[in-house]
């Protein structure tokens, strides 16, 4: 008897990524192995972490996964689709089924467009769309990630670190995609703005049935989020598993480095400092 197994939502064989760089007028053009072979599944509504030191390959992996760069060699495919990411060959469905969010909220939001206009924008290649409905989906959306319709007219400077995350992610849902990829989405935020952000992105991946990319150096966000996670190193990727399996019994030599450099935060230390200061500033008034 045959059981009937799940297409991942996101898989990619064998990928690889090669650069050349230009090295002077006389000599031969260096070739760099960004990304080395890679390949994995992933099943719906699970959240992938890809993590390693800076220039190790993920964020490139990132730029393959949402097609703003094409692949040197191998294949991905999108729930069970395979994509043809030669220049010109990408379909628009293909294309609203995977967002981005970057790392940097206010560089990926146009300073001169309303947030409204930020939204709609997305929603400009249905011909079929009213002005008012591309409003009032924005509004909706702006709703969902914990702002409100006040601020549909306003501009990108008006708003906090935090609430240009929440727009950007916002947007990234305007044309409701089954995979988002996260480069570093919370690294630019403070802790606490941090925490807010990443249960916005739990409760909307639990209401939409949404599948994530989440790319990070931070491990503690990592294990809060992650339900699988690959450590990637010089372009390869050296560890893969569950979350609980990498963290709690590493294989690789790398990992357990990666592992032992990450400062632990003393939790009940903080907790002790916070609620001193909280005495003291009682005290002072």
């Amino acid at each position: 008897m045959s059981t009937a197994t799940q297409t991942p939502m996101l898989e990619i064989r064998n990928i690889k990524r090669d650069y050349s760089v230009p090295q002077g007028l006389f000599k031969q053009d260096k070739i760099v192995h960004a990304v080395k072979g890679v390949s994995f599944k992933l099943d719906k509504g699970k959240t992938l972490a890809i993590v390693g030191e800076s220039g190790c390959g993920k964020s490139t992996l990132a730029r393959i996964l949402t097609f703003i760069d094409e692949p040197t060699a191998g294949e991905l495919l999108i729930d069970g689709q395979k994509v043809d990411t030669r220049p010109g060959h990408l379909t628009a469905d293909m294309r609203q089924k995977v967002q981005i969010v970057f790392q940097n909220p206010y560089g990926s939001l146009n300073p001169r467009q309303k947030i409204g206009d930020v939204l709609g924008e997305p929603l400009l290649i249905n011909t079929k769309m009213s002005d008012a409905e591309r409003r009032e989906r924005a509004t909706e959306m702006l709703i969902k990630v914990g702002l409100g319709p006040e601020h549909y007219n306003r501009y990108p400077h008006m708003f906090s670190g935090g609430q240009r995350q929440r727009i950007a992610i916002a947007r990234a849902l305007m044309l409701n995609p089954k995979l988002l990829v996260l480069d570093e989405p919370v690294s630019a935020l403070d802790l606490s703005v941090q925490a807010q952000v990443l249960n916005l992105l739990a409760d909307l991946q639990e209401e939409f049935g949404l599948t994530y990319v989440f790319i990070s150096h931070d491990l503690s966000v990592v294990r809060y989020i992650a339900d699988e996670v690959m450590v990637m190193y010089y372009g390869e990727a050296v560890e893969y598993g569950t979350r609980d399996a990498v963290f709690s019994d590493p294989q690789h030599a790398y990992t357990r480095t990666l592992f032992a450099a990450t400062p632990k935060a003393d939790v009940e230390s903080i907790r002790a400092r916070m609620a001193k200061r909280g005495k003291i500033a009682a005290v002072a008034g």
